[in-house]
């Protein structure tokens, strides 16, 4: 590609391309990398530059890119039959796609609603949730209570269930619907509280909620099983378990939001159950389950509360909820051609062996100047960089600041690590080895190096 043609599809980019969370104050003016081309857990840019995928695309690329299996998989699909209505028929793939799910998840969750990605899943377990209460009568059984810096995606409904705060500064949602509990994350805890004393209060919180609303007025409680986008926040040990408990004590149904944490992140399928110990009403799903190369969603029903609502109980009722592409043939084939790889090349168990590893070398930066915390567990961690005390004025400014310089630096020397503010997530595709990790956190130490060496000589930190 000559120069000039890559400056032409800037300009096409700048002039026609509205990207996700676009910062209107710099339409016009990007100038963002160009992803060309792409092998294992390498992008390469419009330079042809290689460069590390530090967070797998978008907490998605699980089994890697340039996958030619992946490909032919989807093309095989794409000349036998690219789409079908799934409103009056269905196809062979997505019908065993639906069985497959079904045999991975925990205990009865065997009724698998198709969807475009995992904005679509979460608004459908929301629909579900209100549709479920209406056939049982329970018509003011709507509420959803949510979490402070949860994320569940960008579609009306599914934002509304968002406890990031600044995603909607200028965005309208139906506040009336949520309720929010305060943040879970453990190291923000009071200094002169334990974990387990911390624990108690955060059940606590769910419980006095649930009262406060009134039970009958609660439909769901929804919750990340590591809440990804809010800064890989672990909640303590036993949180979920407990919080299940406490929603099966009121009638309220819990819905599991593994759009990231599913399909191998934490060396599991699902990590609902093998890694919390919980079997959840619901689960949501979407990224890794194609591994990015394709969209794709499901929100995935258990057998009691579907039973409830069909049949002879149905009171002639419809879902009225579903997409063009719900179950699209392609998607589903793609996803079916995933899960082969994952088990035929071992990799939840190549996660187990690897994270220990991964987890360590996160932990080992904590030693280095700018960095505030460090966190993560399975293959997916974050670095928190941190200038100033988060309450000291000017700190989320310079905390910005840190991130995107941090950022600048470890692109030029051939790391991805798509800044959140003043955080660099990781979720690097499940095939990186030991060497490919130790290339990644090295290009992450050089850059938040250089970047503390910056501030110090430019006087906007003392170092």
């Amino acid at each position: 590609m000559r120069l000039e043609k890559i400056e032409d599809i800037q300009n096409f980019d700048n002039n026609n391309f509205v990207h996700p969370w676009e910062y209107m104050k710099d339409v016009g003016k990007n100038k963002r990398m160009f992803a060309e081309k792409a092998k294992g857990i390498y992008l390469y840019d419009e330079h042809g530059e290689k460069l590390i995928d530090g967070p797998g695309g978008m907490w998605c690329v699980q089994i890697g890119y340039g996958r030619p299996e992946m490909a032919h998989a989807i093309s095989d699909q794409i000349i036998k039959m690219p789409y079908y209505s799934p409103w009056n028929m269905s196809s062979s793939p997505s019908a065993i796609l639906a069985k497959k799910i079904a045999e991975l998840t925990p205990g009865d969750l065997n009724h698998v609603f198709f969807t475009t990605c995992g904005s679509t899943a979460v608004d459908s377990a929301i629909r579900f949730v209100h549709f479920y209460n209406n056939v049982l009568g329970r018509k003011k059984k709507k509420k959803i209570i949510s979490r402070e810096k949860s994320y569940h995606g960008s579609t009306y409904l599914s934002a509304t269930m968002c406890g990031k705060n600044r995603d909607k500064d200028w965005m309208d949602t139906a506040t009336e619907l949520v309720h929010f509990l305060p943040d879970v994350n453990p190291s923000r805890r009071p200094k002169n509280i334990s974990v387990d004393e911390f624990l108690e209060k955060k059940i606590s919180d769910l419980e006095n909620a649930i009262l406060k609303l009134g039970a009958e007025n609660v439909g769901a409680f929804i919750a990340e099983p590591v809440l990804a986008s809010g800064g890989v926040i672990v909640p303590p040990n036993g949180y979920h378990k407990r919080c299940l408990e406490v929603c099966h004590k009121y009638d309220v149904l819990y819905i599991s939001d593994e759009v990231v944490t599913a399909f191998g992140r934490l060396g599991h399928w699902f990590a609902s159950k093998e890694v919390f110990g919980i079997e959840p009403d619901i689960i949501t799903c979407a990224k890794g389950l194609t591994s990015g190369y394709v969209p794709m969603g499901a929100c995935i029903i258990s057998d009691k509360i579907f039973s409830e609502i069909s049949g002879n109980s149905a009171k002639e009722a419809t879902f009225s909820n579903g997409y063009t592409y719900s179950g699209h043939p392609v998607s589903s084939a793609a996803a079916l051609k995933n899960i082969e790889i994952i088990e035929n090349e071992g990799l939840l168990e190549h996660v187990h062996e690897i994270s220990p590893y991964f987890q360590q070398r996160i932990k080992d930066l904590n030693k280095l100047p700018l960095v505030g915390e460090t966190r993560g567990v399975g293959l997916v961690g974050c670095v928190e960089g941190r200038i100033v005390e988060p309450e000291n004025a000017g700190a989320l400014e310079l905390d910005i600041e840190m991130g995107s310089r941090i950022d600048k630096h470890c692109q030029a020397l051939g790391l991805i690590v798509r800044p959140l503010w003043n955080m660099c997530v990781f979720s690097p595709p499940l095939i990186i080895t030991p060497e490919q990790i130790d290339e990644m956190f090295n290009i992450l130490e050089q850059g938040i190096l250089r970047t503390a060496e910056e501030l110090v000589q430019e006087g906007l930190w003392k170092g």
